[in-house]
C-alpha cells in the first residue's frame, strides 16, 4: 500500500523549502520505505512524498518530531482515496478570523464577560450549550443593529477559504457550512464564500431587540456530527470520502467522524483528537492534502 505525507507551510513567513523535503525522504527510508517520491503541489507551501512500508502511525510521529521545530504542518494517510466529496466546514475561527459572537459582545461593550465564556467553551472546559445560552442571554435588550454592524465592519474571511469552496465545488464535491453561531451570519458567510448549504442557531430577535435567547432545538456538537452524516447519506456518499475542518471542542465528533478531520488552528483539545492538523498554511491546506496542486486550484 502506498501513503503520502504532505507538508504545507506559510509561504511569506516561513517558506517550505526543498530541505524539508529531503530531512522528511530521508527519514522514510531510513524506515524502511522503498519509495520516497517528491511531487511539490505549490513551490514554497505544500509538497507530497508518496512512501510505502512504514506505517502510517510511525511515519506521522517521526516525521513530526523530526520537523517539530520548524513552522510546517504534517499530515499523512493513505495516498488512494484522498480526494473527498463532501466538505463540512466550522465558521467561527475557521471559515471566518472572528469569534463572531465575542465580536458581537465588542459592539455592545460587553467583550470582556463575553469571551471568558467563549474561550472555556473552546477549551472543552464548559457545555457548548450551556456557554451559548450564557453568552446570548448577556446580549439581551441589545438593538439588532449590532449585527449588521458586525457583518459591514467587523467580519474577515479567512485566507483561502474562497478558493477552497470554489475548487471543491468545481470539482463536484458539496459543501457545507456548519456552525454553533448565529443562522444570521452563517446565511451572509455561506452566499459570500460559495458554500451550497448552511446551518446555524437562530438568534431571537423581538421589537428589533436582541431577547436573550435562541431558537431550539440548538446546534451543538452531536448537531454537527449528526449533519455530517446526513449530508453523506443523502448524497449517497460513503463516510470516509469527506473532509471536515473546525478548530473548537464542539467540532470534535464531526472531525472525528469524517474520513479527514482537521483541526485548524486549533486549541490543544481538539489538536489531540485528530491527526491531521494545520497550524502555519491557510485553508488551501486542506486543497494541498486531498493533492491539488497550484494548477487546479481556483482562485
Amino acid at each position: 500500500m502506498q501513503y503520502v505525507v504532505t507538508l504545507t507551510a506559510n509561504k511569506s513567513l516561513a517558506p517550505l523549502t526543498s530541505h524539508h523535503a529531503i530531512l522528511t525522504a530521508t527519514l522514510l527510508k531510513s524506515l524502511g520505505s522503498q519509495l520516497c517520491e517528491t511531487r511539490w503541489l505549490s513551490r514554497g507551501t505544500a509538497v507530497d512524498i508518496v512512501f510505502d512500508k512504514v506505517p502510517l502511525s510511525v511515519a506521522r510521529e517521526k516525521i513530526t518530531n523530526r520537523l517539530d521545530p520548524m513552522p510546517v504542518d504534517v499530515n499523512v494517510q493513505e495516498l488512494k482515496g484522498r480526494r473527498k466529496r463532501i466538505l463540512i466546514a466550522d465558521m467561527d475561527s475557521t471559515i471566518i478570523e472572528n469569534e463572531s459572537l465575542d465580536d458581537l459582545a465588542d459592539i455592545a461593550g460587553l467583550k470582556s464577560q463575553v469571551e471568558i465564556i467563549t474561550e472555556k467553551a473552546m477549551r472543552g472546559e464548559m457545555d457548548f450549550k450551556i456557554a451559548l445560552k450564557e453568552r446570548v442571554r448577556l446580549l439581551k435588550g441589545q438593538p439588532e443593529t449590532i449585527l449588521h454592524r458586525f457583518l459591514l465592519e467587523k467580519i474577515k474571511i479567512t485566507d483561502g477559504a474562497f478558493c477552497l469552496i470554489k475548487t471543491m465545488k468545481t470539482q463536484g464535491a458539496m459543501t457545507a457550512l456548519v456552525s454553533g453561531g448565529f443562522s444570521q451570519i452563517t446565511e451572509h458567510v455561506a452566499k459570500k464564500v460559495g458554500f451550497d448549504i448552511n446551518l446555524g442557531n437562530r438568534l431571537l430577535i423581538s421589537d428589533k431587540k436582541i431577547t436573550g435567547e435562541i431558537s431550539t432545538p440548538i446546534l451543538n456538537a452531536q448537531s454537527k456530527k449528526e449533519t455530517l452524516h446526513s449530508i453523506s447519506n443523502s448524497q449517497n456518499v460513503k463516510i470516509n470520502d469527506t473532509i471536515a475542518v473546525g478548530d473548537g471542542a464542539n467540532d470534535i465528533p464531526m472531525l472525528q467522524s469524517a474520513g479527514i478531520g482537521i483541526a485548524f488552528r486549533a486549541k490543544p483539545i481538539v489538536q489531540a483528537a485528530t491527526p491531521f492538523r494545520v497550524n502555519h498554511c491557510d485553508l488551501k491546506a486542506l486543497l494541498y492534502i486531498q493533492g491539488y496542486n497550484d494548477s487546479k486550484i481556483h482562485k
